[in-house]
């Protein structure tokens, strides 16, 4: 059983920054990526990393605040988390796949999450 270990999350005020990493136990997947989850509302996509070019892709939402990276040796993938907002503040799953996408369908195994809280 592939096994995910999420750490990192936390309380942060907004504008500050997180880092969260996620260990995979195996390192066949094709993409290494990131969700999120808040109270009362469906799991979005944030962030992945994966492809034969290694390439990234994120939501319109955390573009250029969010920086996903892949240590390929360490079968670990990390969201940097900049410039914080308080809409931010969710419960961030990471999730591996065999295909690269912004679906939760797409991905076969998840963490078990990590909350992220930002306040004003």
């Amino acid at each position: 059983q592939v096994q995910l270990v999420e750490s990192g999350g936390g309380l942060v005020q907004a504008g500050g920054s997180l880092r969260l990493s996620c260990a995979a136990s195996e390192r066949t997947f094709t993409s290494m990526g990131w969700f999120r989850q808040a109270p009362g509302k469906d799991r979005e996509f944030v962030a992945t990393a994966g492809g034969s070019a290694g390439s990234t892709y994120y939501a319109d939402s955390v573009k250029g605040r969010f920086t996903i990276s892949r240590d390929y040796a360490k079968n670990t993938v990390y969201l940097q988390m900049n410039s914080l907002k308080p809409e931010d503040t969710a419960v961030y799953y990471c999730a591996v796949g065999y295909h690269v996408a912004g679906t939760p369908g797409a991905y076969d195994y998840w963490g078990q999450g990590t909350q992220v809280t930002v306040s004003l």
